[in-house]
């Protein structure tokens, strides 16, 4: 009695007759849809065994985002009845069901909501943990998660996929998918899926990427196989000698390395540059301003200032598959020519310049001078007593030279000399030039500023010139002393009197005369222009102490 529990201990220990977790079942039946395939298991699940089954063998309980996922399950189902866990469910975090959303507030096992698709069999609201089953009717029902449904739906994703093999006269083919599903009647095969044809002892996997990019057929051991079977598995075309099947390739390609592959024979070439096919072989080539090395393969660059010693007029550099031409200090390139540097390269000149032997000097185009406050700009200018304006046709506004005024009466624009002579700008006499005007003075008169006059004072004896007298004009220093004072007799002192009274009245009847001459123009004009577009003409009397003068006399 005691030696069979040590039999059973040690049979435990030795792992004999004790079986682990069982690993995924195989379903029941399967279906394939581009990278998306679909298994049925019956079997008598909760939804957690159920979604812990799917998970083994790859995948996970399905979802259902489609017209085209309801049909695969009325393929599977194969008029079965039963009832079957979809992979929705609704968490604990929402209690009650929602009618109005399209999953009620369920969420895909996937950890998501989307969908447009959903075929609930009623509105019912209930409350608490929700899982999804689906029956014959293709129709959604609302169960508790705990409970036992009739099996389940496996989904199994997959990046690419194989077609069926074309059918070949006297062998049959069987498919097994990487989830265990096994048949014949498989459009398309996932990834990983293995093609027996046991009358030839062949096994294909669906692994080999094509030129295409997509996933094809093909095996380990390099080669074709018969070739009435996807024509061996050759690229190009298959043909037995002998009995044995041999791949060949088209024109300008070549077998590759497993033996069914058709390549480029630059495929893997070592060419540094550019690979040229010829017949089966390959051929390299370089970019211009380099040569072929001596191993066939790389380019070296080409010293073109070594080989052409007069590509440049200056100074040639050798550049990497080029060169570049450059020129002597005091030069610079202009136009593919080296040229020497010019002073007006850079003079902040407005219109022109002109070379000059320690530098340039600045110029301006017909019509402006050069301003004389700042030599590098032009201003307007204009030698005539009219000119034509200078106008912007965007902002529609007109500018004239100084001392013209803008008369927009005609259909064009001119500008007209405005007559500072008529404006009483100078003492004695006036001439008006374009542009301006020049004060001159009666004779014993100069200039003491642009418009005034001051009178010439001569030095007793020689009559010289004495110089400009301002307003604040000193008096003259005395050249020899004074004579002391004496009494005068009666006589004298008469005809000293009578003297000056006649000087008296000499002086009055200048002073009449000056005034008479200086007030002889009744009133002063003044132009206001402001704008282009504006000129304003005022007369205004005289104010002057001319008048004054008139009264006195």
């Amino acid at each position: 009695m005691r030696r069979l529990p040590l039999l059973l201990l040690l049979l435990l220990l030795l792992g004999l007759g004790v079986r682990g977790e069982p690993g995924p079942a195989a379903p029941s039946g399967a279906q394939c849809l581009e990278h998306d395939c679909f298994g049925i298991f019956w079997a008598a699940r909760s939804f957690a065994e159920a979604s812990g089954e799917c998970e083994r063998s790859g995948g996970h309980l399905m979802t259902v985002r489609s017209t085209v996922a309801e049909d695969a399950i009325a393929l599977l189902l194969q008029n079965r009845s039963g009832r079957l866990w979809l992979g929705l469910r609704l968490e604990r975090s929402l209690p009650c069901t929602q009618p109005a959303q399209r999953l009620r507030g369920f969420q895909w096992v996937t950890g998501d909501r989307s969908t447009d698709y959903s075929n609930w069999a009623s509105s019912e609201r209930r409350c608490g943990k929700r899982c999804v089953t689906v029956s014959r009717q293709l129709r959604w029902e609302e169960r508790s998660c705990e409970s036992t449904a009739d099996g389940f739906f496996c989904e199994y994703n997959y990046k690419g996929s194989c077609p069926r093999l074309p059918p070949a006269e006297g062998l049959l083919v069987t498919y097994t998918t990487p989830f265990d599903a096994r048949g014949g009647d498989f459009v398309v095969l996932p990834a990983g899926s293995i093609a027996s044809v046991p009358e030839i002892g062949l096994d294909l996997r669906c692994n080999e990427e094509g030129d295409s990019g997509g996933l094809r057929w093909g095996r380990d051991a390099p080669g074709a196989w018969a070739c009435r079977l996807a024509n061996g598995g050759c690229e190009g075309t298959c043909g037995e000698e002998g009995g044995r099947p041999r791949c060949s390739c088209p024109d300008g390609k070549v077998l590759a390395t497993d033996g069914r592959s058709c390549s480029s024979p630059c495929a893997g070439a070592p060419c540094q540059h550019h690979c040229i096919v010829t017949g089966t072989t390959f051929l390299c080539m370089c970019e211009p301003g380099y040569q072929l090395a001596a191993d066939g393969s790389s380019c070296k660059d080409i010293d073109d200032c070594a080989v052409s010693p007069q590509l440049c007029e200056q100074v040639c550099v050798n550049t990497e598959g080029g060169f570049e031409c450059q020129c002597f200090r005091g030069y610079k390139m202009l136009d593919g020519h080296c040229r020497p540097i010019s002073h007006c390269y850079q003079a902040p000149c407005d219109q022109k310049c002109e070379e000059v032997p320690d530098g340039y000097r600045c110029g301006c185009s017909p019509g402006y001078i050069v301003d004389p406050r700042e030599p590098s700009h032009c201003v307007l200018h204009c030698n005539r007593s009219q000119c034509p304006a200078q106008c912007d046709p965007h902002s529609l506004s007109c500018e004239c030279p100084e001392g013209f005024v803008l008369d927009d009466a005609e259909s064009e624009k001119i500008c007209v000399d405005i007559n500072e002579c008529d404006m009483n700008y100078c003492q004695h006499d006036c001439v008006n030039h374009p542009g301006g005007y020049e004060c001159r003075c009666h004779a014993g008169y100069q200039l003491l500023n642009q418009n005034d006059c001051g009178k010439i004072l001569e030095e007793d004896g020689d009559g010289g010139y004495s110089g400009d007298l301002g307003p604040e004009a000193q008096t003259p220093i005395p050249s020899r002393t004074p004579p002391k004072a004496e009494h005068l007799h009666p006589g004298a002192l008469v005809g000293i009197a009578m003297g000056a009274l006649s000087a008296a009245l000499a002086l009055l009847a200048l002073g009449y005369h000056l005034a008479k001459k200086r007030c002889g123009s009744p009133s002063s004009m003044d132009y206001k222009c402001g704008g282009p577009h504006e000129k304003e003409m005022g007369l205004q009397p005289v104010t002057s102490g001319c008048a004054a003068s008139s009264q006195k006399l």
